[in-house]
């Protein structure tokens, strides 16, 4: 298991930040690396939603976790071509609403299993660039949520 995550301060309320992030369709505006995401089906715990990566990769996520207004997660599952079932990603969205100065403070935390050790290898070089990654959406989402 690989596990990465950051944290934000964003100056909106609680309720403004779900509304962006609990959208499947909201995600390619936010979530550095998504070119594309729709619902298949369902809404809430257990809705099913593809979410295309900008390289072309298609992964199937369903949600596991889901706490109106400051939880959402999901679990993705690489599908196409050479897909390994074993191989999987969660992402996590936690907001707390912070009264002490204003606004939510977001967490997003990213895990992966990989699928074998040349694989957990291969992620754990890169782990810098998911970082980064998980900087530019906090950003981005700082930006949409400013917007409302």
């Amino acid at each position: 298991m690989i596990l990465v995550e950051r944290s934000a301060h964003v100056v909106a309320p609680v309720e403004e930040v779900w509304d962006v992030v609990q959208r499947a369709e909201q995600l390619p505006a936010w979530l550095a690396g998504v070119r594309a995401a729709e619902v298949l089906s369902g809404e809430g715990f257990g809705r099913r939603q593809l979410v295309q990566a900008g390289r072309g990769a298609a992964h199937e996520a369903e949600v596991i976790a889901y706490q109106e207004p400051t939880l959402i997660g999901w679990r993705e599952r690489a599908k196409g071509a050479g897909a390994r079932a074993e191989a999987r990603t969660e992402i996590y969205v936690q907001l707390t609403s912070d009264e002490e100065v204003g606004g939510t403070v977001v967490r997003l935390i990213v895990v992966r299993w990989p699928a074998g050790p040349v694989k957990a290898a291969l992620l754990r070089l890169g782990l810098r660039r998911v970082g980064a990654d998980l900087e530019d959406s906090l950003a981005r989402l700082t930006d949409l949520a400013a917007v409302g």
